[in-house]
């Protein structure tokens, strides 16, 4: 009588299975039979470890974006390695450069997951497996604001960049005989590049209301490192008017 496989062997056959099936079918739904024969097991199995068949293909997504990341490549624009500091591996613009090409390539790579991670988005509820990639665009851009070069917040810019990566890489996805048309992710990129940050070459004497801007925005980024001259108090009145000069709003906006 053969032994029994440990839950964890059985665990990993049926994220496997999943898995296979995800790649080798893209853009089609994988049936519990299809996973559990895969596998080698019965159904009942596959509810024990992951209670439905969409809790083992959220496992699938949620192992197969982590690797991802560990790997380096972040699965919204950020260069690989630790960059939640934005200091590491160089110029920061030329690093969310890549991590948007590393972010388009891997939904072409990976359709299914992709889909699977972007596609069933749920009104008001961010996705938590993107948590890590977005903190890395986010330190990124913090460092170009810190050089006077961002146009709009850290935040505000990480909320273009990751909605028009995510846009782009759908799109491309979609596109019908696997015609993924990079130029396009290429002009997407840059324009929103060139609408977000001063190039290090231009002027600032060249517009006035961009260098106020930018150089407020660059101010409330330098506070995220603290300031022993000013009380909490001082610092929060301080980062709300950065704030208005960042936005161009009025003291009732």
């Amino acid at each position: 009588m053969s032994a029994r496989p440990k839950p964890s062997v059985t665990r990993d056959r049926l994220l496997l299975a999943a898995a296979q099936l995800l790649h080798e079918s893209p853009g089609k739904p994988v049936s519990t039979r299809a996973i559990c024969e895969r596998a080698g097991v019965q159904a009942p199995t596959l509810y024990h470890h992951f209670g439905s068949k969409q809790g083992l293909l959220d496992a699938v997504v949620n192992y197969g974006f982590t690797q991802y990341v560990q790997a380096g490549a972040p699965g919204a624009p950020g260069a690989p390695g630790d960059a939640e500091d934005g200091d590491a591996g160089g110029d920061p613009v030329a690093r969310i450069r890549q991590g948007w090409d590393d972010h388009v390539g891997y939904g072409l790579d990976h359709p299914s997951f992709y889909v699977l991670l972007y596609g069933r988005i749920e009104p008001g509820v961010p996705c938590t497996l993107t948590s890590r990639a977005e903190a890395m665009l986010l330190g990124l851009l913090t460092a170009v604001a810190r050089e006077g070069r961002l146009r709009v917040t850290p935040a505000e810019a990480a909320r273009q960049i990751a909605a028009a990566n995510v846009g782009v890489t759908l799109s491309l996805i979609a596109r019908p005989d696997g015609d993924a048309d990079l130029g396009t992710s290429h002009q997407v990129r840059e324009a929103l590049i060139d609408a977000l940050i001063v190039d290090a070459s231009e002027s600032p004497e060249k517009d006035a209301a961009p260098t106020v801007r930018t150089l407020a925005v660059a101010l409330s980024a330098a506070l995220e490192s603290g300031t022993a001259a000013l009380s909490a108090g001082e610092v929060t009145m301080l980062r709300e008017w950065l704030r208005r000069l960042a936005t161009d709003q009025s003291p009732s906006a």
